[in-house]
């Protein structure tokens, strides 16, 4: 692992790793692990969206059936409640964290295969009409085969859910605080390759070969990141685990407010710090509709071209990160994430441009790419490793407030200021978070002086 100075003005300044130097240590197992790790993650996820969702329209399940299907995706935003448990229990197999990621694996893989042999048909049926005074309440039940799918796409959320937290404390345990800023880009590049496989991968083979094989090709693919889990060494054990249930509830909390003076500080930040490109991104396709672009010149161009931006964006992100340090990665990279928001209110003026749209959306994605990759692993080096798992998903779940709650108002939002005031806004959103920023400068990491020199890992 590798020390994480910070030093004094009088001190000489450290010279940072080359960028061909950071990119050996890249190909390395560790990151190649944590990028495998993002892979086994990022393909479930839309599993239970994109290929559900096509799949039930496909047998011509009634789009409020569809809706209601997003309800079985709840375990995401909850995934911080297995925390404790991973925390505080050791499977008698692999270790404390490979152990726990095997077991959820396996079930997840099964999962996946179980849900493509249902049989998707029903619609919603009414059961009774509850009379509150003048209200009358209709109640309904899926019919015919929904509830099984439901319950087992249920299942695909929740052992999902569960092996991100287990994931998120792995890397967070097996690799030292300034190897976080890599090992998130190498995380969220696996993430996306994941993602696009099942969006585009399992979209293009479900036409060729159906559903039902698509979704037991689906399960099969978990094998790389199985293989990875029972090949990967275990992180070296810094503490032991919380001694009862009682305190793998209660001690995450009590040891973050303990130990960081600043901790409310930090939770706002994390609030904030990408408030203004979360509210933005919820209202881009509205936005490319009502400028005058076509479905298909969006599909051709957003996608691609977002994807490719965002690939590159987190690679080299993590790269930079080594080089510059946590805190002028967070501040650069935020004001970039800014920049390229108001970017779409440039759009306004050159109307319908396709040319334009291909730029603004590179600029974007880049920028998101390299801001996400600093903010995860940031919010990496705030956990303890005693409760790495229950912290890491708690300030997981609170990263994704903004998207959650604040989101919803953006339609208003953009409505009320006209679109380029909207984005300006978006944009200068950014402001509070950066200078939340300035206020942890003392304690976040400093570039590496040479990222091929192992060094012991920090407590």
């Amino acid at each position: 692992m590798y020390h994480s100075r910070i030093h004094a003005p009088s001190e000489p300044i450290v010279t940072p790793p080359s960028y061909s130097s950071v990119l050996r240590y890249i190909l390395s197992g560790r990151m190649l692990v944590a990028g495998l790790m993002g892979f086994a993650s990022g393909l479930p996820f839309l599993i239970t969206y994109t290929l559900l969702q096509a799949w039930l329209t496909e047998n011509g399940i009634s789009v409020e059936v569809i809706g209601l299907f997003a309800l079985a995706t709840l375990p995401y935003s909850f995934e911080f409640i297995a925390g404790p448990f991973i925390d505080r229990y050791t499977p008698p197999w692999l270790g404390r964290r490979r152990g726990w990621l095997f077991a959820v694996q396996l079930a997840l893989a099964t999962a996946i295969i179980c849900l493509g042999q249902t049989n998707p048909h029903g619609d919603l049926t009414l059961v009774t009409i509850i009379t509150l005074g003048n209200l009358n309440l209709p109640v309904y039940w899926l019919s015919g085969n929904l509830p099984l799918v439901a319950g087992v796409t249920l299942l695909v959320a929740l052992f999902s859910a569960t092996q991100d937290t287990v994931i998120n404390a792995y890397r967070r345990e097996s690799l030292a605080d300034d190897e976080q800023g890599l090992g998130a880009s190498m995380y969220v590049w696996g993430y996306r390759i994941g993602m696009w496989v099942v969006a585009s991968g399992g979209m293009i083979m479900a036409q060729y070969i159906g559903f039902r094989t698509t979704f037991a090709i689906m399960g099969l693919l978990m094998l790389p990141g199985i293989l990875t889990t029972l090949f990967a060494p275990e992180p070296k054990a810094q503490t032991t685990p919380p001694p009862n249930l009682r305190e793998a509830v209660a001690g995450p909390f009590v040891e973050f407010f303990t130990r960081r003076q600043n901790a409310v500080l930090i939770l706002l930040f994390i609030v904030l710090y990408k408030l203004g490109d979360t509210l933005a991104s919820t209202m881009i396709t509205p936005f490319y509709l009502h400028l005058g672009f076509t479905t298909a010149q969006i599909g051709e161009v957003a996608k691609p071209v977002g994807f490719s931006a965002l690939m590159l964006g987190g690679l080299l992100g993590g790269m930079a990160i080594m080089r510059i340090g946590q805190y002028r990665a967070l501040w650069w990279f935020g004001l970039l994430q800014a920049l390229s928001t108001a970017g779409f209110a440039w759009l306004v003026h050159t109307g319908p441009s396709v040319g334009w749209l291909a730029v603004v959306i590179a600029a974007e994605n880049f920028s998101g790419g390299m801001g996400t990759a600093a903010f995860v692993g940031f919010m990496a080096t705030l956990t303890n490793r005693e409760f790495t798992a229950t912290q890491y998903a708690l300030l997981a779940s609170l990263m994704s407030v903004p998207r959650t709650l604040f989101a919803s108002s953006t339609g208003f939002m953009a409505s009320g200021l006209g679109w380029t005031q909207f984005f300006i806004t978006c944009a200068l959103l950014a402001i509070p978070g950066l200078w939340l920023l300035t206020r942890f400068r003392g304690w976040l990491n400093e570039p590496t002086t040479d990222p091929s020199t192992p060094a012991e890992q920090e407590s």
